[in-house]
This record gives C-alpha cells, sequence and structure tokens, in this order.
C-alpha cells in the first residue's frame, strides 16, 4: 500500500477512521437515547392507563397484576382491535408512539445531516489539496515541455504520486541531457563545418590560382611542371584532410570494429616509421627505435600503426633540422608504454590541454603542416581500444607522447 506513505493519502485515511469512530459514538448515544425515551414514553402511558383505572374504582391489586402481566391469552388484543388498534394503525393515531417516532426521525436526520456535511467537507478539502498539487505539477511539467527544467516536481513522500512525479523528472531529466547533446551536436557540427571550410578554402583557392597559372601559360613548360606539382602537393592536403574527417567521423559513431589480435610492438613501430624514414632523412632529421623486439601489445595492427604514425608526423613537424625523435616500449606488470619523445620545440602551458582538439592549431604551429586533425585521429584510436594517450612537454626541450595500455591478465 504505497499510498499509504503519501502525507495527504495518508491523514485522508486518518479522517476517515476519526469520522467512522465519531458515527460509531453518535450510534451508540442513539441507541442508548431512544432506549430511554422508549421507557419514558412506556412509563407516561402506563402511568395515564393506572391514573384512570384508579379513577374508575379498580383496586390497586387487579391494576398491579394487569400492569406487571407480559402474556395475553388474545382477549387483550382481541378488546384492542375492536377499539381500532392493530399493527396496521397509522403512527400518528398513537399519540405516544408519534412522539416516540417524532423525536426519533428528528435526531437521526439531523445527526446523519451533520456526518454527511463533515465528510463532504473533509472530502472537498482533500480534492482541493489534490487539485493544487496537480495544478503545480501541470506547471512544472509545462516547463519541462518548453525547455525550461529549473522547477522541480514536488516529492516530499514515498507514495504511489510521488514516485510518478519522480519518473517524471527522470523523464525531463533524461529529456534535458538529450537535448544539450542535440545541441553540443550541432554546436559541433557547426563548429566542424566552420573549419573544414576553412581547411579546404586555402588548398581550393591555391587550385584555383594555379589553373589560372596554367591556363595563361600553355607554352611554357616548365610553368607547367612546376605548378602540377604544386596542385599535386594541394590535392594530397585536400585528400588527407578528407579522409582523416572520415577516419574519426567513423570513430565517433562507432562503426569501427577493432580487430584485436597479439602484435609485436617492434613491428607496429617498423611499419608506423617506414613510411616516415625518408621525410626524415629529408629534413635531417633522426628516428631512433629501442625495445624488446619480442614484447607484444593487443591491438588492431592497421589503426594502432596509423596512430603512431600521426604522432611520428607531429614530431616531425615540431622538430628542427639535426633534431632527433626516440621510439620507445617497456612492459610492467600493469603496462605496456610506448613513448614517442622528441627535441623539439615543445608546447606552450597554454596549449598543452587543447592539442587533442580537432582542427586546434596553436600559435607556433602556423608555419607547420597539418590541419590539427592527427592528434585527435590517434587519441580517437587509442582509446577506442582501451588505451590512453599522455603528453608531457616543456618549450625549448622537447614533447614526450606516451600511448598505455593495460597488460592483459
Amino acid at each position: 500500500m504505497s499510498f499509504w506513505r503519501e502525507k495527504q493519502s495518508r491523514h485522508f485515511c486518518y479522517g476517515l477512521i476519526l469520522l467512522s469512530i465519531l458515527l460509531l459514538g453518535w450510534s451508540w448515544l442513539l441507541c442508548m437515547g431512544q432506549t430511554q425515551a422508549a421507557k419514558e414514553m412506556l412509563l407516561s402511558h402506563d402511568s395515564a392507563m393506572v391514573g384512570s383505572l384508579l379513577k374508575q374504582g379498580v383496586p390497586p391489586d387487579v391494576i398491579a397484576s394487569a400492569v406487571g402481566s407480559t402474556q395475553d391469552d388474545g382477549e387483550g388484543k382481541s378488546l384492542l382491535r375492536q377499539l381500532g388498534y392493530t399493527e396496521q394503525t397509522a403512527p400518528h393515531y398513537l399519540p405516544a408512539v408519534s412522539g416516540f417516532a417524532g423525536a426519533t426521525f428528528q435526531f437521526v436526520l439531523s445527526g446523519t445531516f451533520i456526518f454527511i456535511l463533515i465528510l463532504l467537507a473533509f472530502c472537498w478539502l482533500f480534492l482541493i489539496r489534490r487539485e493544487r498539487l496537480y495544478r503545480q505539477a501541470l506547471q512544472v511539467i509545462g516547463g519541462f515541455s518548453e525547455g525550461d527544467f529549473t522547477a522541480h516536481l514536488p516529492r516530499s513522500d514515498e507514495g504511489t504520486l510521488s514516485r510518478l512525479f519522480a519518473a517524471v523528472e527522470s523523464l525531463a531529466s533524461a529529456l534535458q541531457a538529450k537535448g544539450e547533446t542535440e545541441y553540443k551536436v550541432k554546436e559541433f557540427l557547426k563548429s566542424t563545418i566552420s573549419d573544414i571550410s576553412h581547411q579546404l578554402k586555402t588548398p581550393l583557392t591555391a587550385l584555383t590560382m594555379y589553373n589560372e597559372i596554367i591556363w595563361e601559360e600553355p607554352d611554357n613548360p616548365a610553368i607547367i611542371t612546376e605548378f602540377s606539382r604544386k596542385t599535386k602537393g594541394a590535392l594530397d592536403r585536400m585528400e588527407q584532410l578528407i579522409q582523416s574527417l572520415l577516419k574519426i567521423t567513423r570513430l565517433d559513431a562507432g562503426s569501427i570494429a577493432f580487430e584485436k589480435a597479439p602484435r609485436r610492438i617492434s613491428e607496429i613501430i617498423a611499419q608506423a616509421v617506414e613510411e616516415l624514414t625518408t621525410r626524415a632523412g629529408s629534413e635531417d632529421k633522426k628516428i631512433s627505435v629501442s625495445g624488446q623486439p619480442e614484447e607484444e601489445l593487443s591491438c588492431d595492427l592497421q589503426w594502432t600503426r596509423e596512430a603512431v604514425g600521426n604522432i611520428i608526423k607531429n614530431a616531425l613537424d615540431h622538430t628542427a633540422p639535426g633534431g632527433h625523435i626516440h621510439i620507445s616500449w617497456e612492459r610492467s606488470q600493469a603496462m605496456v608504454r610506448i613513448a614517442i619523445a622528441d627535441d623539439g620545440t615543445g608546447i606552450a602551458p597554454e596549449d598543452l590541454h587543447h592539442i587533442f582538439k580537432r582542427f586546434y592549431r596553436s600559435k607556433q604551429a602556423k608555419d607547420t603542416q597539418g590541419a590539427g586533425l592527427g592528434l585527435a585521429l590517434a587519441k580517437a584510436i587509442i582509446e577506442g581500444q582501451g588505451g590512453v594517450l599522455s603528453v608531457q612537454s616543456m618549450q625549448n626541450a622537447g614533447t614526450t607522447f606516451t600511448i598505455s595500455f593495460l597488460t592483459e591478465l
């Protein structure tokens, strides 16, 4: 009986119980009063009858015998029938009975009317309070439907109604969270579209300019060759940007199922470095590797290789000629860690907490390549496989990115 936990319902039940007790008490008083009235009526009738018989000279002993008699052999009822007193005689023809009936009806009807008024007033008060509660709830729920979640439904008790209000508030909280999520998604899409437009604007402008130059110099092979090469570079940059965006979108949507399997860390690093060795040599930068060759990591080879490659590309972007990028790994009882350290320019303290955001580029990175998606993609790949990507850096002292995975028991 969860309704008993509600304050208003509990008070209403208490009131009904109290009224029932009062009704029982009133009924008992009614029975006692009517018994006394009946006794007085019989005594008055017997007194009048005895007085009349004494006036007629009937001996007192005969009258006493008649008054004390409780049985009738039929002669008394027969005489009364001759006088017109039968069971069918209307009460108002019997003065004593008429007075008793009138007093009884008056007492019963007046008492019943008073109890009905009390009951109606009690129910009316209960319904008014409930109506006030419902109006308050409707006002709050109306605010929910309009996006106002500042007000709360009354939940001072633990009854059925309070549980209903709690369920409505839970639903409102879910709607609020959904609305906030949708708003964040819209803002994210708005920001992403703006960033994509900005990122594509530069290569598209360059392509337009290169095309105009080639169009104006159709007979100059050197110009055509040079700007065709630049056109290819701009197209490659656009393709890289689009591919990175597609990968991040797929990771966010959860449509990528990582195929994890035990892989040698040396193999992962070798494949990630392979495509960057030529660039490092052309930029006079050195990449070195150290770690136990037999150490393994349970991961998706292709995606993990791409994440490591993106971090190495970032290190190359921020390391001056003659710089050094060192990749190492180690295993402890609880963790497997891969560290990618460089001796480049480092990251400013105000940028350190933003480097994994999409399209984020610090003021110091304006002269470097990239669209600000490499580290964001690497973080999404690592975390999608249950790992953690962290960073430590000091300006002009280099940066170290650490990939950590729990050791499988």
